[in-house]
């Protein structure tokens, strides 16, 4: 029995049937987790999900922000972009019964030694803190309310976590951090512009999982989001999105040794026109 967690896959359904086939993956015996985007902007999101649905006793999933874009223009509060591949989800006869099952998808899973969210932890959370605002914000989506909780999800503000915060903007910050932090400011600011490599990144800017004094050490946090980041295993991290979408490799890791299996994109966008 072996235990894998694979990195963003945008709906590059071919790519994720080869890694399967490689790491000879096992749905009777094998677990797998999903760090989330699993759909939009590659050629085939709708079986990608359907792939989830099909295997829930075997595949577990967290969500991402493209998840939610997804289902917020499934319930009529968002509006499809140019790069989007979900109309063929949102067209298909089982749509309703598609978008209510991701609409219950967690935004954190937690083992003995890995926690996976998709795109990171605010450093001053700790693990146990972590899953309690996840659950809280995972109620209002699975709540009465959850087409209002997508009408007020857009948006980058605030941008700083404060306990005292409350309402839509408690609930955006709490999804935001899971599903769209890479840098923060030296004052655990988040920086929503941000995209591109260490390398690059300001002096007055930081990765979430280098700021000091982390409160989440605990475990080690399993999660993709930043593809430009791409493999990472340090600092208690395990950066899975090495950018299947964009012509670079879709990663799965095994948590009990940490040894990583990769295949290449089979196509791969261009970003400097993809994303206009």
């Amino acid at each position: 029995m072996a235990h894998y967690a694979i990195g963003d896959i945008q709906g590059c359904f071919d790519e994720l049937t080869l890694l399967l086939d490689k790491i000879n993956f096992n749905h009777g015996t094998d677990t797998l987790w999903l760090v989330g985007d699993i759909v939009n902007r590659g050629p085939k999101s709708l079986e990608v999900l359907q792939f989830c649905m099909e295997h829930e006793s075997s595949v577990r999933m967290v969500l991402g922000n493209h998840d939610l874009h997804l289902l917020a223009v499934g319930y009529g509060e968002g509006t499809v972009k140019r790069s989007d591949t979900i109309t063929p989800i949102l067209q298909h006869p089982d749509s309703k019964k598609m978008l209510e099952w991701l609409r219950f998808q967690p935004l954190l899973i937690k083992g003995v030694r890995h926690v996976m969210v998709h795109a990171g932890i605010l450093p001053q959370w700790t693990i146990a803190r972590a899953e309690l605002l996840a659950s809280e914000t995972e109620a209002e989506l699975r709540g009465k309310k959850y087409k209002k909780f997508f009408s007020k999800m857009y948006g980058n503000k605030p941008a700083e976590w404060r306990d005292d915060l409350t309402g839509y903007d408690r609930l955006r910050m709490i999804l935001n951090v899971f599903t769209r932090m890479r840098a923060l400011t030296l004052k655990n600011e988040l920086d929503y512009d941000y995209k591109s490599t260490l390398k690059k990144m300001p002096p007055n800017l930081r990765p979430w999982f280098k700021a000091p004094d982390r409160q989440n050490l605990s475990h080690t946090i399993v999660f993709g989001h930043w593809s430009s980041l791409g493999f990472m295993n340090t600092d208690n991290i395990l950066s899975l999105d090495t950018g299947a979408l964009w012509g670079g490799e879709l990663t799965a890791i095994n948590l009990a040794d940490h040894s990583i299996t990769q295949v290449p994109s089979l196509g791969g966008l261009d970003w400097k026109t993809a994303l206009k």
